[in-house]
């Protein structure tokens, strides 16, 4: 069976897109996991960090289903869910410039703020809801709750908190976006930072029940921040919309940004804009691009 399907990034971070508004993917949910794996291959298949199907939504708009390159499922990605809304903005699928699009059951709202339908290139924003800070929310396996001073609503924060990895102990600050992610400030911009070498060790540590995604961040001033990330089912990826929003929410708990600004995260394939306020009941909010590659069908 030839499927069509369309090569989108957002700031790097590709996948392949498959429209199924109007018909299922072949084979179910185990056909959709056999896709992913299959078509991530960057030497055997179309390549990319996964697939992401777009179908019609039962409490937004659309629904988006993402599959990471190793055939498991994750609940948000941040650059994915934009090249989503280019998507159904580009195909007339939409009555405007804002809309909503959901994922395992979590609701995002989005709006179109620069490009037409059919640009190569468009700017999105979208709410990617309130962090979760709650060490059994994350989840991480926190043996002992631990009083965080100064931190409003929770005793179970995960802030700075010593973890060994290989021999070396790191201060992490967990935080999900819908997905687990560990952040770790380092004293230097990781172009050379060892994240393929750690990036596994954190990943599949046991301190994380549900493995982790896990960012590298180097605060270089109060609005400017650089991240690699390495992230769980999929490996070192050129930018992480979620990994982003994590990175500064924990870098404004450990008061190294400003609150309620917008913040400059520079990632391996561009750059993509957050801001928080600081209160936890508070929306994190996602600017940047998303771009078509190329269209085509393939045999499934």
């Amino acid at each position: 069976m030839l499927l069509k399907f369309t090569k989108m990034h957002g700031c790097g971070n590709d996948y392949i897109y498959f429209d199924c508004t109007g018909s299922d993917f072949p084979g179910g949910a185990e056909g959709e996991k056999e896709a992913a794996i299959k078509l991530s291959d960057r030497h055997f298949g179309i390549g990319g960090d996964g697939i992401i199907i777009i179908k019609k939504g039962k409490s937004a708009d659309f629904e988006m289903v993402m599959y990471n390159a190793d055939g498991s499922r994750s609940q948000m990605c941040g650059n994915g869910i934009r090249c989503v809304g280019k998507y159904v903005y580009d195909t007339g699928y939409t009555k405007g410039r804002e809309f909503t699009v959901e994922s395992m059951g979590a609701v995002k709202h989005l709006k179109v703020i620069k490009g037409e339908p059919g640009d190569k290139e468009t700017w999105l924003s979208v709410d990617m809801g309130s962090p979760i800070l709650q060490a059994e929310k994350i989840p991480v396996a926190l043996a002992v709750p631990e009083l965080v001073e100064g931190v409003e609503g929770s005793t179970e924060h995960v802030i700075m908190h010593p973890l060994t990895i290989n021999n070396t102990e790191y201060k992490i600050t967990c935080v999900s976006m819908g997905n687990p992610h560990a952040v770790v400030f380092i004293d230097k911009k990781p172009a050379d930072f060892p994240v393929c070498q750690l990036g596994p060790l954190f990943e599949n540590n046991a301190f994380f029940p549900e493995r982790t995604n896990t960012e590298f961040a180097y605060v270089e001033d109060r609005r400017t921040i650089w991240m690699r990330v390495w992230e769980r089912g999929t490996g070192e990826t050129l930018a992480c919309g979620t990994g982003t929003c994590a990175t500064v929410v924990a870098a404004i708990l450990n008061d190294l940004v400003d609150a309620g600004e917008k913040i400059t995260v520079h990632l391996l394939g561009g750059d993509l804009q957050i801001e928080w306020s600081g209160r936890e009941e508070d929306s994190v909010f996602m600017t940047g691009p998303a771009q078509t590659v190329f269209t085509g069908k393939i045999e499934i």
